[in-house]
Formats: C-alpha cells, structure tokens, sequence
C-alpha cells in the first residue's frame, strides 16, 4: 500500500466531515474510547493544551505552537481539516507526519477499523495520538474538531484550556443558538484546570463562569485583561488576528504560571514567525499583487463578517470575489453580509457537500450580489484575473475548500 491509496483507503472506510457533512458526523465518545484503550492512551504520555472555538481556534493553535517552539519545546500540534495534504493535521515542531507513517498506521489497523466503523476523525485523532507519543512531544496542541463536549479529542486531560469565541456554525449538530452552541464548546473544561475565554460575549459569558465555577475550574476573559495593551507584531495578517494574539498572550502568561521556560524574547519570535514554524495557510494570505489578491478561510457568520470588516479596509477601483460555499451552511446569513459593490464569481469546490454554483447565484441575487457562474474554482480566479486591472483587488474565500484548491 503507497500514501496514496492508505489516504483513499481512510476517505472510503470513515467518511470525513469536510467531504459529507452530517452524515459522516458520529455523536459521542464510545468509538474514541475504544480506540484509545487499543493504543494505550498515548496522549498521557505528554501535556496537551486543548483549543475550541467557532472562529479563530486554528490561528490560535498554530501561534500557541509556534511560541513553544521556540521555546524549545518538542511541540505537537493537531488542527483540521487540512487545505492539500492530509498530512497538515499532524504535525511535530511543523513538520509533517510521513507518508510512511500514515501508511504504516493504516495497513496496521484495517481489521480495527472495519470492526469499530470510526469516524475519519476519530481514526485520525487516534493516529495524532499515537505519533505524539512515538515522537515523545513535550506537550500538543490539540484543536477541536467539532465542538467540543462529544468532540473526540475531549479525551485528553489538558493543562490548559481555551475556547476563542462563539458564533452559529454547524447549528445543526451544535445546537441553533449561540447559548446551545457555548453550552458544547464549554465541554472542554475540566476540573480545577484553567481556562481562557477569548471573547467576553455578554450573553454568554455567564455560561462559562457557571460551568467553571463547577468545575472548579480558574477562569479568564482574555479581551479584558488585555484592554488597552498592544499585542506582538504577528506574521499573521487580518483585523480579526488581534483578537486571536491577545488569546495566545492570555494563555502564554498563564502558561508560564503553570511552570512553562517561555521568555518575552520566545513570545515576539513565535509571532513572527508562525507561518515558518508551522505552516499555517490561508489566514489573509496575499497570493498576488497588481491585482491584489487574497484569500481566507472563513466561511461561517462570524468568520465572514470579520472578511466583510478587512475588505472594507483596503484601497482598490473594483473590487472582484471569487466565492463558493458548502450547502450545509446557513448561506442567507452569510449573504447578507457580503458587499454589493464588487463583481462575484460563484463557484464550488469539487466536494460532495459544495452548494451548486448556479443556485448559489440564485440565492446571492436575492441580496443584490450579481455575478457569473463557474464549474471550477481555477476557473472563477482567472475569470476573475481577466477582468481585472493593477489596481483592482480579487478576494478568494467562503468555504476552506475553494481556499484549498487555490493554494
């Protein structure tokens, strides 16, 4: 078996989220569990800090790691999905797991795998697991895939937990409210371990303080104890960055509390340098200029709006948007979000779950947002490209997958 048919054969066996949606959601721990007792419990072998969030939690993951890193700590993080490679969730000091690894796993644990029917992301969270342990990490960064109480990676016992903030996504699994949706994300904390709250939403709020205080567990807002303070300088471009950073910084210094060597020294150059140290893509990522163009990977309420807010922000004569969704997003909320005055190009990524591009017209219609439709992602951008001149700008977002297959 190559790397190639191992990752066909992980896709064909558990149905991954990103490609299917809720049909390839399994609710509850029984099947993690399994798993783990299989493989000894490998996540007890290193500390984990554990990252939830509607917005925001990769950005925060990634700038979490990279700061340990230099550090000097050997750093495991796991983020999902990934944008080309499967490999990107698993990564060692930013580097990659290998192909053969992944091979090895895989031809390893077929007959496991047709007898407990994983999910992909529960057999992918074992894997991480696994390879943390075999590599003997200092400590992971794990981000929750979904959630976050019946999420498969709140198995581990985290030293530090940090939730970003909340906004409607996947409503459908989570709950149709923001209070349901905090109610599952506040499942990551545990008992008498700290937890750091990124946003203070006033609504929500008193669902963290209460499911701490039962836990016994110290709780901080970090947007109010860094009111008024400046932030590192971050490699990571986009308004909506700052939110995240002063996050990490709240959990850096309560990090260092709990007995973590991290210098002030070890803070700028993790921030300088995530891209570098961890290979963390599509946050803002410029891709050209004369044209400008960027893509970004938000694609729900919250993370569009913050999008809408930096588009605003910049200078340019037209502005174009390449744009493409998945069909079990609530798109009229993230229509009525987007700008009137630009030039749309709709699209879809190939995936099952991607909304057809001529229906997605139809629908952005409805909210005065004109364009043409495209079959292909590719296709869309170089129409795009041909319409536009020096000093225009095209923006490339609203689904990770139409970011992926630009990257």
């Amino acid at each position: 078996m190559n790397y190639s048919e191992a990752i066909d054969y992980l896709y064909r066996q558990a149905p991954m989220f990103q490609q299917h949606g809720a049909k390839a959601y399994k609710s509850g721990l029984e099947n993690t569990v399994a798993l783990d007792a299989v493989f000894n419990h490998p996540h007890r072998a290193y500390k984990t800090i554990h990252v939830a969030g509607t917005n925001g939690k990769g950005s925060t993951s990634h700038l979490l790691a990279s700061v340990l890193q230099c550090a000097g700590y050997k750093v495991g993080l796991y983020t999902s999905p990934h944008l080309r490679d499967f490999r990107e969730r698993i990564r060692v000091n930013g580097t990659m797991i290998s192909e053969q690894t992944v091979v090895d796993f895989v031809e390893a644990h077929q007959a496991l795998v047709e007898e407990l029917q994983p999910s992909f992301f529960e057999l992918t969270t074992a894997l991480a697991f696994q390879y943390f342990a075999q590599q003997q990490v200092d400590v992971a960064v794990i981000e929750v895939g979904l959630g976050g109480r019946l999420d498969c990676t709140n198995i581990i016992s985290p030293v530090l937990s940090v939730i970003t903030n909340i906004s409607l996504d996947h409503t459908d699994l989570l709950g149709d409210t923001l209070e349901k949706i905090a109610v599952e994300k506040a499942g990551i904390i545990k008992p008498n371990t700290p937890v750091i709250i990124g946003e203070t939403q006033p609504e929500l709020a008193p669902v963290f303080v209460q499911i701490a205080r039962d836990k016994n567990a110290p709780i901080l807002f970090a947007d109010e104890i860094m009111a008024g303070k400046n932030v590192p300088l971050s490699a990571l471009k986009g308004n909506y960055q700052i939110k995240n950073s002063r996050t990490v910084l709240v959990a850096l210094r309560q990090l260092q509390k709990l007995g973590f060597r991290i210098t002030e020294a070890d803070i700028e150059l993790g921030f300088l340098e995530v891209v570098e140290r961890t290979g963390l893509q599509g946050r803002w990522q410029v891709l050209g200029t004369k044209p400008t163009i960027v893509c970004d990977t938000g694609h729900n309420e919250g993370g569009v709006r913050f999008v809408v807010e930096q588009l605003a922000q910049q200078s340019f004569e037209r502005l174009h948007i390449v744009f493409g969704v998945v069909s079990d997003k609530k798109v009229d909320h993230i229509l009525s979000l987007l700008p009137k005055n630009a030039t749309y190009y709709f699209t879809k990524a190939q995936i099952p779950r991607a909304l057809d591009e001529k229906g997605l017209q139809v629908q952005a219609a409805e909210f005065g947002l004109l364009g043409s439709t495209y079959s292909s992602v590719n296709e869309a951008l170089e129409a795009a490209k041909r319409s536009a001149s020096e000093r225009d700008f095209i923006f490339i977002g609203g689904s990770n997958f139409v970011v992926a297959e630009i990257i």
